[in-house]
């Protein structure tokens, strides 16, 4: 289960990990975890593979 109550649609976006990471620190911000885009940001940039980043992105989260 997420961290939070945020819904993000990543299928049909550009797959690059950087341009998935922005989607969902921006659907983070406007939700008003500020904190946690941030922390989610550290969180991928430790990331050795996209399949890791993929599930940092869920673990803050609901990825449609």
């Amino acid at each position: 289960m997420p961290k939070t109550d945020v819904t993000v649609k990543l299928v049909g976006e550009n797959g690059n990990v950087f341009n998935l990471g922005a989607i969902v620190s921006r659907a983070l911000e406007r939700a008003g975890y500020k904190e946690e885009a941030k922390q989610m940001q550290a969180d991928v940039m430790a990331c050795e593979s996209y399949d890791e980043a993929l599930m940092v992105f869920m673990n803050y989260v609901e990825v449609e």
